[in-house]
């Protein structure tokens, strides 16, 4: 099975190479950009899919650490809350 997979995309590059070949210059240049692009495309979502599962990890444990902070020293006044680092003594005039 694995030698199978490697053997078609060796295939697949060497007659995508092939056809690179057969092109003139202008256009071997619009398929090299087109080739670009889809090289980024796919190298980006492949980037993003690896990542996604830490960067929900992250998101996740600074949510709860802003919780976390948001419930210890304060005060709620209705739907405000005051934190006690702003009372502070006030400066005589």
């Amino acid at each position: 099975m694995f030698e199978t997979i490697i053997a078609g995309t060796v295939l697949l590059v060497c007659a995508i190479l092939l056809v690179r070949l057969a092109l003139g210059v202008r256009r071997r240049m619009q398929f090299d950009f087109m080739m670009q692009r889809w090289w980024a495309l796919l190298a980006g979502t492949w980037l993003r899919l690896w990542r996604w599962p830490a960067a929900r990890r992250q998101a996740n444990r600074e949510t709860r650490d802003a919780i976390e902070r948001a419930r210890g020293g304060g005060e709620w006044d209705g739907n405000v809350y005051r934190p006690k680092s702003f009372r502070k003594p006030r400066k005589p005039h």
